[in-house]
């Protein structure tokens, strides 16, 4: 049982405020024929101080035709490969899907081929949705003036007037559906929904680092002090993230978490309303 609401609510924004990058690679994945979860694994498997994906994130190289080459070959390492197919084989063989009486798993076929720049821009063009259960829930938040709302994001800084795979200028806003709905008429900057917004590419800082961390309770923490609604400590903010060892490493800097799940944001509303004590959820959404 959650003992008192959090004075602070910290989230993510792929993923969980909007529509997940990970579902655009996972659907990348299946139309090309990859090895579901091989994606994912290459970009974690890059060196913190060097990997591609890592550099971008905390703005320390320029999203130009250089750096999609240096994804491509993080997403080509042939080694690492080698390393998630030996997992993955394991992992069949304990499920009893290896081949009948097999002692050892087959040699890895070649690097799968893909196109890096076509699903760096299919995630970035998925993750402008706002999420259906997610969004909503965090306008009812900040209307209700109860809460320190902020953001705390892996992100990549965009050059003015970049163009997509397609040679479409890039937007980054969010693009809402229109009426009915009644977040249609919304801002289409996603920062403009919390007090502080963190954004890895333009502090130099990414998750898991614990510097990430402490930098948005910092920011909090001086945003509830200016409300003169008293001070934040790590252990007032619950923070909801997608990604397991984001999770792990909040919780070591003494932080509340909720895990947000592919797919599964309404089951995460659910469980923000059991720690806030609010009515998130609209009925629809409850069927």
């Amino acid at each position: 049982m959650v003992s008192l609401p959090p004075k602070a609510i910290l989230f993510d924004i792929g993923g969980v405020c909007v529509v997940s990058p990970f579902q655009a690679i996972l659907d990348y994945e299946v139309a090309n024929n990859i090895p579901v979860g091989w994606i994912n694994y290459a970009i974690q498997q890059g060196p913190p101080d060097s990997g591609a994906w890592q550099l971008i994130e905390r703005g320390e190289v320029e999203l130009n035709d250089t750096w999609f080459a240096a994804f491509q070959l993080q997403l080509q390492d042939a080694a690492h490969w080698e390393q998630f197919w030996h997992t993955k084989a394991r992992k069949d063989a304990t499920s009893g899907a290896a081949a009948h009486g097999e002692t050892a798993p087959p040699p890895p076929p070649p690097v799968p081929a893909l196109d890096a720049k076509a699903l760096f821009w299919q995630m970035m063009r998925m993750s402008r949705t706002p999420d259906p259960y997610m969004y909503p829930a965090l306008k009812k938040l900040g209307a209700s003036g109860r809460f320190v709302l902020g953001a705390l994001s892996n992100t990549v800084a965009y050059p003015t007037d970049i163009r997509d795979d397609a040679g479409v200028l890039f937007s980054k806003g969010l693009v809402h559906a229109p009426p009915p709905n009644p977040h249609a008429n919304d801002s289409t900057n996603i920062v403009d929904c919390f007090d502080v917004f963190v954004s890895s590419a333009h502090v130099g800082v990414r998750k898991p680092s614990p510097e990430a961390y402490q930098l948005a309770v910092s920011e909090l923490d001086r945003v509830a002090r200016a409300r003169g609604v008293g001070g934040v400590e790590a252990g007032d903010v619950l923070f909801l993230d997608d990604i397991g060892v984001n999770l792990k490493w909040a919780r070591k800097g003494g932080l509340r978490t909720i895990k947000v799940d592919l797919g599964r944001t309404r089951e995460a509303v659910e469980e923000l309303e059991r720690q806030t004590g609010m009515r998130l959820l609209d009925e629809k959404a409850r069927l």
